[in-house]
């Protein structure tokens, strides 16, 4: 087989593959308990194309979270926490981080075993966000006594509620935007 027929190959499985992740997480939200064959079917492909890729239920799981993990990485990589100014970078990172998870709910939510790829991706997320947060910081933005890992879950809290209580038709900068107005100045009147 010639190198561009193995790449077009490659691009097929890869869809394929795309297609039944993309599927999986629709149909496993509406059902849980869905079935390979019911995930096949959502994605248009052949039962057996599935049974392929993944060796049973389980593997599916665990792809659709690193898939999932690996989103919200990239989306965190995106708003770039390294080298933005601290308030681009959180609300970048925030409005990316809105548009995976709402895609990406219900594999989002799936615990992440211990050693795996996905739970080292979360871990790392968790750092830079801690990062990003000691940079705001620094910049004062955020109490210089602020015990940060706390500021790291009650943003994450923030934006858990504001994909579970409805956007309210708000797209993702806006409700970035609600969300770092809350975490750094709170319910109180401005100043």
């Amino acid at each position: 087989m010639g190198e561009t027929a193995a790449r077009t190959l490659r691009a097929d499985a890869e869809r394929s593959v795309r297609a039944v992740l993309e599927a999986a997480e629709r149909v496993l939200a509406a059902d849980p308990g869905a079935s390979m064959e019911q995930i096949a079917a959502a994605a248009g492909v052949a039962r057996t194309t599935v049974h392929r890729r993944f060796a049973n239920r389980q593997s599916l799981i665990e792809a659709l979270a690193l898939s999932a993990a690996r989103q919200l990485a990239q989306a965190v990589d995106d708003g770039r926490p390294d080298t933005a100014p601290p308030l681009v970078a959180m609300h970048r990172i925030t409005a990316n981080v809105l548009q995976v998870k709402g895609a990406w709910a219900f594999a989002l939510e799936l615990p992440a075993g211990p050693g795996s790829e996905a739970a080292a991706l979360q871990q790392d997320i968790d750092g830079r966000c801690v990062d990003v947060l000691r940079r705001a910081q620094a910049d004062g933005l955020i109490d210089g006594a602020a015990d940060l890992e706390w500021v790291r879950r009650v943003y994450y809290a923030l934006i858990g509620e504001s994909l579970r209580g409805g956007s309210g038709g708000a797209g993702p900068d806006a409700l970035a935007a609600r969300i770092i107005d809350t975490l750094l100045h709170g319910a109180g009147p401005h100043a």
